[in-house]
């Protein structure tokens, strides 16, 4: 990672970490990189999610691109994955997404992809934290006609809705679904996709106001949308997080499925329609083992990765695989995206629900998860404390019978604790005494 970008863009809170000025001058290097460095016209997509802080780095990096004479498409609030889309298939030389995911709305991030829809080299992500630190030569405005232009570029978000639509091949008429687009991205989106299909949507987290995205609702926090589904006696509800990447689900009978079910869910599903590529899915380290154990005895075999989305897509790519994702709920179908999609995942998962004519908790028949614990702890230096940490973990696994990952968060100040093993008291030890290490 760099001083800027961590594994998911650059991100900060807004006004003091990442600035205005942080976004005109990603958005000069990236017009000159991509336009006059190549003899080309840049064009380039931009998104934003609902934070207050989306707007005035929209319009700064939509002057630095068009100060250097590239061409800045706007879609306004959109998702992440539709701006992946939007650029791979609308032939954009560069996509970028404004939001922090799943962060609180006074934090905000850039995220850079390619001309694929994919994320960033790293080679152009230094270039850029070269330019932002002074460390290269200043770059030449352009002039005449050669400045760019914004256009409003709405209709690649509505291609995007009838991208998902199409994904679907069944009704969903009679199905009574919950969605909780956290005050996010997704809150127009979500509704209008479900509701074309059919079914009959109860909608929270659909009031964004610039400074809820987040809060109290969406994939990380789901008590809403668990008492949305029971209250209202629905088939199964879709929690998204702030810029729709990501997808955690909850049955019919308000328990939560998270990434991990989901990737079982979908994994026989893909199979049945002889669509699961090698019958094998990638997977992180920080996946439930019950999952490889439980894909395993159905003859579906796991590649694992390093956490990250970009790690997955990477892995997928090399080995073939068709379906890949990691706990949180980002979720990866190489048949239709580059990278995870919230929707893309809902769909699925009501496509199996649909075509197998069972409900939601029926398709986990066959999966048991292991014991699992994960804790977050804040900590001002993430880095100077892990060599402890990794030494403390590699003691601890044989004492307690644990498998444990300890790592930085790449966007958060936070070191993320996992503990898995077959004594849930055992995990809860193991994660104690890390966290008394950070603590001191």
């Amino acid at each position: 990672m760099g001083k800027y970008f961590g594994t998911d863009g650059f991100r900060g809170e807004a006004g003091v970490t990442i600035t205005a000025g942080h976004a005109y001058k990603v958005g000069r290097i990236l017009g000159d990189l991509f336009g006059r460095r190549r003899g080309v016209k840049c064009r380039a997509v931009i998104g934003k999610d609902t934070r207050l802080s989306s707007y005035m780095l929209e319009y700064a990096l939509a002057a630095g691109l068009t100060a250097s004479g590239a061409d800045a498409y706007i879609l306004h609030v959109t998702t992440t994955p539709s701006v992946s889309y939007i650029t791979r298939c609308d032939g954009f030389d560069i996509g970028i997404m404004i939001s922090a995911s799943h962060n609180p709305y006074y934090d905000n991030g850039i995220k850079l992809m390619n001309a694929q829809g994919e994320k960033m080299e790293d080679g152009i992500l230094s270039v850029i934290e070269d330019y932002l630190d002074g460390k290269t030569e200043e770059v030449p405005f352009a002039s005449g006609e050669s400045i760019g232009r914004t256009v409003d570029y709405i209709s690649g978000r509505n291609r995007y809705i009838g991208h998902l639509i199409s994904l679907s091949t069944c009704s969903y008429k009679g199905l009574r679904i919950g969605i909780d687009a956290a005050n996010g991205s997704a809150w127009q989106i979500a509704r209008s996709v479900f509701d074309a299909l059919g079914a009959k949507t109860f909608c929270i987290g659909d009031t964004p106001n610039g400074r809820n995205v987040n809060d109290g609702v969406g994939s990380t926090d789901l008590e809403k949308l668990v008492n949305l589904v029971k209250e209202n006696s629905l088939d199964l509800g879709f929690a998204f997080d702030g810029d729709a990447d990501r997808c955690i689900c909850v049955d019919e009978r308000g328990e939560v499925v998270t990434g991990d079910e989901e990737l079982y869910i979908c994994a026989n599903y893909l199979r049945s329609r002889g669509e699961l590529s090698g019958d094998k899915i990638v997977c992180t380290v920080m996946s439930n083992g019950g999952l490889i154990k439980s894909l395993k005895l159905k003859g579906i075999s796991c590649e694992v990765c390093e956490v990250g989305d970009k790690n997955v897509c990477d892995l997928m790519n090399r080995t073939g695989a068709a379906l890949g994702g990691e706990r949180s709920g980002h979720v990866v179908f190489s048949k239709y995206e580059t990278t995870g999609d919230g929707l893309v995942t809902a769909i699925m998962i009501m496509e199996a629900v649909v075509e197998s004519k069972q409900k939601l908790s029926c398709l986990l028949k066959g999966y048991k998860s292991l014991p699992q614990i994960s804790v977050n702890v804040p900590v001002e230096d993430k880095y100077s404390v892990m060599p402890v940490l990794e030494a403390e973990a590699e003691k601890l696994q044989p004492a307690l019978g644990v498998r444990l990952v300890v790592r930085p968060s790449g966007t958060e100040k936070v070191v993320r604790i996992m503990a898995e093993g077959e004594r849930e008291e055992n995990c809860a030890a193991a994660c104690d005494k890390l966290r008394a290490i950070i603590e001191a």
